[in-house]
């Protein structure tokens, strides 16, 4: 018996998974590193636009960036004149994070132009094509849910 044809009829899955994820990446940072961003820089903007200030670690579970790299692009955003940094005035041991008037112009600026980049693509899906790809990628993420 063949163990990886009769047990491991995932694969095919994962593979699709991890190309879709290749092809997403490089179309949407391509578009993101021409607006004058980096991705992580994007995805942090975008994160805290139109939201009260939050934590470190508030926007590391909110983004996708790890949190042993998050400390640094936090800091090099600062620099740059994006990110503010606050006490807590619930908790003086934390710190809170906010777009900066740069930082929310930059916001208005890049997030609606980037919006369009990827309408461009996604509106190849029919609606029903679109909603049953939600849906299969929804059924994905819970058999990974605890």
């Amino acid at each position: 018996m063949d163990y990886i044809s009769t047990y491991m009829n995932f694969l095919p899955i994962i593979k699709e998974l991890a190309r879709a994820y290749q092809e997403f990446e490089g179309y949407s940072s391509a578009h993101i590193r021409g607006l004058g961003l980096l991705p992580v820089q994007f995805d942090v903007i975008a994160t805290l636009a139109n939201q009260p200030p939050m934590s470190f670690k508030q926007l590391g579970e909110k983004t996708l960036i790890s949190k042993s790299s998050l400390t640094g692009v936090v800091e090099r955003m600062v620099q740059k004149g994006f990110i503010a940094i606050q006490e807590n005035p619930d908790d003086a041991r934390s710190h809170l994070l906010k777009l900066t008037t740069k930082g929310q112009k930059t916001f208005e600026k890049v997030f609606p132009d980037h919006l369009k980049h990827l309408e461009l693509v996604f509106q190849k899906l029919s609606k029903k094509e679109a909603k049953e790809v939600e849906e299969s990628l929804k059924l994905l993420r819970t058999i990974f849910t605890k």
